[in-house]
Parts: C-alpha cells; sequence; structure tokens
C-alpha cells in the first residue's frame, strides 16, 4: 500500500504538475475521469485540493466517480435534443397525428436546436480558457468536427446520386459547393446545407471565431453584454435585417456565388492563420478579421431559417457562457439571473414580433414555446447537475454529433423504399418508428467508436504536440486562463498535463457545437 502511494506521489512535482517520464492518466487502471482543469479554468483560485488528488489506480475511486457526473448533465441534455431533432424530421413520415397535435404549441426540432446552443455556448469557452490557446482550440474543434461532417456529405452525395437521398439546388456548381463547406459556413454563403441540419453548424463555427476574437483581446469573459446586446439585436433589428443580401448578388451571371465563396475562405483562412502566430499583433489581428467576417455574414447574408435567427442564436449561446461564468464565480448569480431572463424574454418576443409578419398565430406561440422552454430545460439540468445521471442518458449524449448527422440519411433510405409506405395503424408506425430510432443510434454508435473517438484521441495528441507551443494574445496570463504548474515560457499546462488529460469528460471531449451543436 505505502510502495503504491510513493509511486502516486512521485510524479509530482512540488509545484503539484507532473514530472515528465512519469504514469499519465491513462497508464492508470481503475481510475475516474476527473475535471479539476476545466472547472477551475476561468476562477482565480485553484482548486488545489483536486489539483493534488492521486492520478494512479490508488486514488479515491469513489470520490473520482463522483467527480466525474459532474458535466454528464451536459451529455443527458444533448441527447434528449438530439432525439427531439430526431422526431421533428422522423415525424413528418409517420406519426403524423402525434406531430400534429404536440406542434400546435410547440416545434420540438426548433426548441431542440436552442438547447444544443445553449450547451454549446456553456461547455465550449471553458474548453478554450482550459486550454489557454486558439491554436489549440482550433485544432481541438477541427478534429471534433470535420471528420463525421465531412463523412456525411459524402454520404450524402452518394445517396443522392443512388436515388436514396434528396439534394437542394443540386446543379450548383461542385466547386461553390465546396468552398462553401471548407469553414462550414455553407448557410451564410452560397452553399448548400447537405444534408439540411448542418445549417446549424454555420452558427456554431460563427460563435467560435467570434469567441477567439474576444479571447485574443482578453475581452471574452463579458458575457452578459454580449448575450444582451444580441438579443437586442434581434428586438431592434430582426425585421430589417436582410436575408441573404450577398447571396441575391451571388445569383447572378459570371460565377458571383463562386466569387463570393471564394472570397469569404480567403478572408477567414488569413485570420485563422495570422491568429496563430506568436507575435501577439499579428494574432490579435487575424482573429479580429475572422470574427469581423463571420460577423458581418451572420448579420446580413442568412440563407435559413429567418432574418432574426442569428442574433437569437447568438445571445443563447453567450447566454450559456454567462451561466458558466455564473456557476464559477466570475459574475454575480443574482445579475446573471436577471441578464438570462432579459435575453430570453427579448428573443422570445423578437420572434412573435417579426414573425408576425409572416406567420399566423399558430407559429408565434410555437416560438415562444420553443425559446423559453429551451431555457427553462437548460435551468432544469443545471439545478439537478449533481444528480447521479443514466449512463446511458450521458452515452447518449456523446453519440448525439453522430445521431444529428445521420439521422437525415436514415429517413431518406425509409422514403425511397415505397413498400414501406403502406396505410399503418398508429400502432404500427410507433414500431416503424422506434425500428428506425434503433437504425440511427446504432450507426451513431458505430461512427462514433470507429471515427469520432479515435479523431478526438489523434486530436488531442496533435494538440499536445503543436497546439500550445505559444500562447494566446491576451488573456492566457489571467487569473484562471492558465493552469497551476504552467510556469513554462511559451508552454500551456495542457501540454503534456495529466491534470488536464484528466480533465476531459463525455462533455468536455465531444462538446461541440454542436457540438457540437445547434449541433449537438
Amino acid at each position: 500500500m505505502y510502495a503504491r502511494q510513493a509511486r502516486c506521489s512521485s510524479s509530482l512535482s512540488q509545484r503539484g504538475g507532473p514530472v515528465r517520464g512519469s504514469p499519465s492518466v491513462r497508464d492508470c487502471v481503475g481510475i475516474g475521469v476527473t475535471y479539476p482543469s476545466l472547472l477551475v479554468a476561468a476562477t482565480g483560485v485553484p482548486d488545489l485540493a483536486a489539483w493534488r488528488r492521486p492520478r494512479c489506480g490508488c486514488g479515491n475511486v469513489d470520490q473520482m466517480s463522483e467527480s466525474r457526473q459532474r458535466l454528464a448533465w451536459l451529455d443527458a441534455l444533448r441527447g434528449f435534443a438530439a432525439l427531439c431533432v430526431v422526431f421533428d424530421h422522423g415525424s413528418t413520415l409517420l406519426l403524423m397525428p402525434v406531430r400534429s397535435y404536440l406542434y400546435h404549441w410547440l416545434n420540438l426540432g426548433q426548441y431542440g436546436v436552442f438547447v444544443f446552443f445553449l450547451v454549446s455556448g456553456y461547455i465550449v469557452p471553458a474548453s478554450l480558457e482550459r486550454k489557454g490557446s486558439i491554436r489549440g482550440f482550433w485544432i481541438s474543434r477541427a478534429f471534433r468536427l470535420y471528420p463525421m461532417f465531412l463523412i456525411v456529405i459524402a454520404l450524402s452525395a452518394m445517396s443522392y446520386l443512388t436515388g436514396h437521398g434528396t439534394v437542394a439546388n443540386a446543379g450548383r456548381h461542385p466547386l461553390t459547393a465546396l468552398l462553401g463547406w471548407l469553414f462550414m459556413l455553407q448557410n451564410l454563403v452560397a452553399g448548400i446545407n447537405l444534408p439540411v441540419v448542418i445549417w446549424t453548424l454555420s452558427y456554431e463555427m460563427v460563435f467560435y471565431l467570434l469567441l477567439a476574437a474576444l479571447f485574443s483581446w482578453g475581452i471574452h469573459r463579458r458575457s452578459g453584454w454580449y448575450a444582451s446586446a444580441f438579443a437586442a439585436g434581434a428586438l431592434l433589428f430582426g425585421g430589417v435585417l436582410p436575408m441573404a443580401a450577398l447571396g441575391h448578388w451571388s445569383n447572378g451571371p459570371n460565377h458571383a456565388a463562386l466569387v463570393l465563396n471564394l472570397t469569404v475562405d480567403a478572408l477567414v483562412l488569413a485570420g485563422l492563420a495570422a491568429s496563430l502566430s506568436a507575435r501577439s499583433g499579428v494574432a490579435r489581428a487575424g482573429t479580429t478579421l475572422a470574427g469581423l467576417v463571420a460577423f458581418v455574414l451572420v448579420m446580413v447574408n442568412q440563407h435559413y431559417p429567418y432574418p432574426w435567427s442569428g442574433c437569437v442564436i447568438l445571445a443563447l449561446m453567450f447566454t450559456g457562457t454567462l451561466i458558466y461564468r455564473a456557476e464559477q464565480g466570475q459574475a454575480g448569480k443574482w445579475t446573471a439571473a436577471a441578464i438570462v431572463a432579459t435575453v430570453l424574454a427579448l428573443t422570445t418576443v423578437a420572434g412573435v414580433w417579426h414573425g408576425a409578419r409572416h406567420h399566423d398565430h399558430h407559429w408565434q406561440v410555437t416560438w415562444a414555446t420553443s425559446v423559453l422552454l429551451a431555457g427553462a430545460t437548460f435551468g432544469i439540468g443545471l439545478a439537478v447537475r449533481r444528480w447521479r445521471v443514466p449512463r446511458w442518458c450521458a452515452w447518449l449524449g456523446m453519440v448525439s454529433y453522430s445521431v444529428y448527422l445521420l439521422h437525415p440519411l436514415v429517413f431518406d433510405a425509409y422514403r425511397s423504399v415505397p413498400e414501406l409506405h403502406r396505410k399503418h395503424t398508429l400502432a404500427g408506425q410507433a414500431l416503424y418508428f422506434a425500428a428506425l430510432i434503433a437504425v440511427i443510434v446504432g450507426l451513431s454508435a458505430l461512427a462514433y467508436y470507429l471515427v469520432e473517438k479515435p479523431m478526438q484521441g489523434l486530436g488531442r495528441r496533435v494538440a499536445a504536440r503543436f497546439g500550445y507551443a505559444t500562447g494566446t494574445a491576451s488573456g492566457a496570463g489571467a487569473p484562471g486562463d492558465s493552469l497551476p504548474g504552467a510556469g513554462a515560457p511559451g508552454r500551456s499546462a495542457a501540454d503534456g498535463d495529466a491534470p488536464a488529460a484528466a480533465s476531459r469528460s463525455a462533455s468536455s471531449s465531444t462538446a461541440v457545437a454542436g457540438g457540437s451543436g445547434g449541433s449537438p
């Protein structure tokens, strides 16, 4: 027993950080994953008890298992939201009577997407601050989102070519479509949402670009201001903001759509490249350029769904960030509660007011319930976050990104088989729907274990080697943005650091957009 304790203690330096060459968390057996770095990433006072907790199998397993549950509630929320979106799309094929009744009061797809955005807003900024590196952040996001994104686009194109799927504007120039997908901004340029659900990833990317810009200037903690500003923008300008202002121009001759997408991609690429510079001035200029491009696109060039959607979505995402900051003691809880209530009220009124010009009273009701119930759902999840979450709920959240991306393909395949479209009783439709859900979850599990999880592991290894060679332009040295033991110049505590590796939960390692995300 004492020998094992000595072995564990020998892996710690006097400063509480790991000694190079010491056993890593992955080498230990029976250890529960802990989150000390994520939980204190944005606080000024590190949790030294959690930081110095033994990192081998000799630790208190019960205590670590309890810590493992701290962010599982986010996974449960994402899994639930994914199923809401699945029902929204699947109920157009089956269970129409159920859909007709429910959608008098609540649009489940819209509601689920809003929950996704609140979850992304809560966890993604914490991930950036935990890493303390914009380069590491982008590496993590790329390996998290792009593998399944590219696979599902390829599968969608294949299903269309074989007659088992549908693609809007399939005749558009393929190079234009590829340029739209390059930075996942297809819903904000002259691109194609293929499959349709990837429109939410465009707003995820905008949030990431804005977040990186704010982080580089050291003003990323003012989440309440940003949430309030976007909510007010939705109310004040939602009725006058244009839809696809640049897109209308790009519909002209002479490959205007190609020029638009190429210009946007070049500007974003230049900004991202500059943001990785070790020179703070260049890095700030780069993140600012990319952030401004994203801001302009989301304000004047949305293709779907509504002119005020961009402001509403960003308001909800920054609201999620504000809730995280209040929980971590970086913002007053009563002040945060007042801002959250104000944001939900403004975004609700914005949709009801501006939507009245083009939609009926029924649409206004479903908009209001979608926004308010999404906020209430997140609030309930936060209130019971210390409860033990069933493992299957957290697991469903882990595979939710694949569920979100793959389910339209499964429904397209069902739609393409006429023999399945005979008239069925409601009970028969429920059985068919349950079978489709089982297929979707099964395929998503395969995608997670064969694609997502290995690529996330590769992303962590790449980030450990290349992601933290240089610090952020600012903010990396701010209290809470770096972790104990990060004293080496130009090196983040997450680089080769066992606590940083141990800090990942199902939520922190798989969160989008989406989420992963409107993306899960």
